[in-house]
């Protein structure tokens, strides 16, 4: 940080990161400003951090609320930084505070008329959607694991997963429980790759429940039950997680395809 006058820069990407605090511009601003004064005026921090008056004293009794700093009382009132690693424990507890409220309010509905209710709706629309509307895109890895999760958790009879080397390893990591999960409810898995010395680890995590196969071939995707499948459309190598792309399709025909084609390349 350097100042000159009563303008303080700071960089983008630092005042980005403030934001895991779960900060706003201004707040993240205002937070940093008071960091570097260690006590100061709602004006003369709004000056450092050009932030407009008008919202300095929102965004100061936010960052009070939020444990963030201190309020002196006098005239004029004066605001005391608290120190950044008292902040943080404070952000953990809160968080840790909001995910069991979430996750007690998710137990409730799950217990609640309410579920039933959506499952009826989602049953009647189901109803009404064409084979050939079955289909959907996804983007970021994220995303493509979370769909596979829930493919993997409907999968009655088979599950055959075609990836990367690179892409071995992460399934490993992501989808392990699931498949072991599938496997224990009499679902056949097969996880196929290029194998080698940098897939060894992954292939011993698979090879307690599933089927390892050494196929190779170029490609990524998983079918489920010889009729659904996804498709991950680029070169894992070359394409960061949060631009991966997949392609989801209920299409028997097409996986049928598909597994001839596979056939034929583990016979050559």
């Amino acid at each position: 940080m350097a100042y000159g006058g009563l303008t303080m820069i700071v960089q983008k990407h630092f005042l980005n990161k403030l934001r895991d605090f779960g900060l706003n511009s201004y707040e993240a601003k205002l937070w940093t400003a008071l960091l570097s004064r260690g006590i100061s005026t709602a004006g003369e921090l709004s000056d450092i951090a050009n932030v407009p008056r008008s919202r300095s004293y929102d965004v100061l009794e936010s960052l009070e609320k939020k444990g963030f700093i201190i309020m002196k009382l006098g005239k004029p009132i004066k605001y005391l930084a608290v120190h950044p690693e008292e902040v943080l424990k404070r952000v953990k507890q809160r968080i840790r505070e909001d995910a069991d409220v979430r996750t007690n309010l998710m137990e409730q509905l799950e217990k609640s008329e309410i579920l039933d209710e959506l499952l009826l709706l989602h049953n009647q629309g189901a109803d009404l959607v064409e084979p050939g509307d079955m289909s959907g895109a996804f983007k970021g890895r994220n995303s493509l694991y979370d769909h596979l999760g829930m493919m993997i958790k409907n999968a009655k009879q088979s599950i055959h997963i075609h990836t990367t080397a690179l892409g071995m390893q992460r399934k490993a990591d992501a989808l392990r429980t699931a498949l072991a999960r599938a496997a224990q409810r009499g679902v056949k898995v097969i996880v196929s790759a290029p194998l080698g010395k940098e897939t060894q680890k992954a292939q011993a995590k698979f090879a307690e429940f599933a089927e390892v196969r050494d196929v190779q071939l170029a490609g990524r995707w998983c079918v489920i039950d010889d009729k659904e499948v996804l498709l991950m459309v680029l070169d894992d190598k070359k394409t960061p997680a949060s631009y991966d792309v997949g392609v989801w399709l209920n299409a028997p025909y097409f996986v049928g395809s598909l597994n001839e084609m596979f056939k034929s390349q583990q016979k050559k």
